[in-house]
């Protein structure tokens, strides 16, 4: 017959609950503490200003953030990131630094607030980094009502291309960061304040439940809805119903298109100029016929494709093109945005709210 476990001494029983106890608080600390974290510190009425200035909702991320940078600095959160990664928070992120109320410009736009050259109107700045590539990053949206599918970042001066960088700003300068370390042999100091910031930026995600992934889950599940790639890489989704009207394929490839743009853009004349715009007169044809069939999507790319090219030859075409489409896919606010852009489209002087 086997014999029962001997039982504790009292003193050792005593100790273990004790120790117990302690454990159980620490636990209980640490839940609180990761609880806080997640209140947003935000006033109310401070995310209406925001919401209502940019006509665009902002995903919790977005607070979150801005309450992660205080705690960093709380003298300048706009310049938390600026000495260890170079990065400044921009855009609506000056609304709730109260950086607007400061402006010398009377009636700023903030669709073209940092705004930069080969901004979609899917793309909001918010960081900003190298002056000398307009480095930047953005939330990405499909529709001005929705909340943002990712964060892209772009370097304006180098082309339109976005890349990818995660759903959530933690994630994204998470992942800034590591390629920074992984480029830079750099000193110890620096290593010791980017791995203390790697740390914090982990913890805080891990607080608020946000994954950490260049490519999470729910921007897989945006890659099956996306019609097509564009020139500027992130791609875009139009609704598609089952007998597939919603979107047709341009007849050109996107080397033959760009081949197309290149003699527009380079003709020595302009009757040369007009004979090379032949294929594109075509092409605005066949989106006439594809919007009466409601494939609003051919449209949409062949406007976005040209403003990627970024010459100011397609600009008339554009404005013939990409609002419609938005129009046409109740996506209104997305077709203000680009004629204001296309009105003042420029790499320089791309801040609304210089101080006065």
């Amino acid at each position: 017959m086997a014999g029962r476990g001997k039982r504790k001494p009292k003193s050792e029983s005593r100790n273990a609950e004790s120790a117990n106890g302690e454990a159980k608080k620490s636990r209980l600390g640490q839940k609180k503490q990761d609880s806080a974290s997640l209140v947003c510190e935000v006033p109310a009425e401070v995310k209406e200003d925001v919401e209502r200035l940019y006509k665009l909702r902002m995903p919790d991320d977005f607070y979150h953030f801005w309450d992660f940078c205080k705690r960093l600095s709380p003298e300048s959160p706009r310049d938390a990131l600026r000495e260890t990664l170079g990065l400044q928070l921009v855009g609506p992120f000056d609304i709730l630094s109260e950086r607007h109320k400061a402006s010398s410009n009377p009636q700023p736009n903030y669709h073209l607030h940092c705004r930069h050259f080969y901004d979609p109107p899917e793309l909001q700045t918010i960081l900003q980094g190298n002056a000398e590539t307009q480095y930047h990053m953005g939330y990405f949206r499909d529709s001005p009502e929705a909340l943002p599918v990712f964060i892209g970042e772009n370097e304006a001066k180098k082309g339109c291309s976005i890349t990818q960088m995660g759903d959530n700003l933690f994630g994204a300068v998470l992942l800034f960061l590591l390629r920074k370390r992984k480029g830079r042999s750099g000193k110890k100091d620096d290593a010791a304040a980017l791995q203390s910031l790697e740390e914090e930026l982990r913890q805080a995600a891990e607080s608020l439940d946000l994954p950490l992934d260049q490519k999470t889950k729910g921007m897989k599940l945006r890659d099956k809805k996306v019609v097509t790639k564009t020139f500027h890489g992130a791609g875009i989704v139009v609704p598609v119903d089952k007998n597939d009207v919603g979107y047709r394929e341009l007849p050109e490839s996107d080397a033959g298109l760009k081949r197309i743009c290149k003699a527009i853009a380079e003709a020595k004349n302009d009757e040369e100029r007009m004979k090379a715009f032949a294929p594109i007169q075509e092409m605005i044809t066949f989106v006439q016929f594809a919007n009466d069939e409601c494939d609003y999507g051919m449209g949409y790319e062949l406007g976005i494709d040209l403003f990627c090219y970024g010459s100011h030859y397609f600009y008339k075409v554009i404005r013939q093109l990409l609002p419609m489409a938005y129009n046409l896919l109740k996506r209104g606010l997305f077709g203000e945005i680009l004629e204001a852009h296309l009105t003042n489209r420029s790499h320089e002087n791309l801040d609304q709210l210089t101080p006065a």
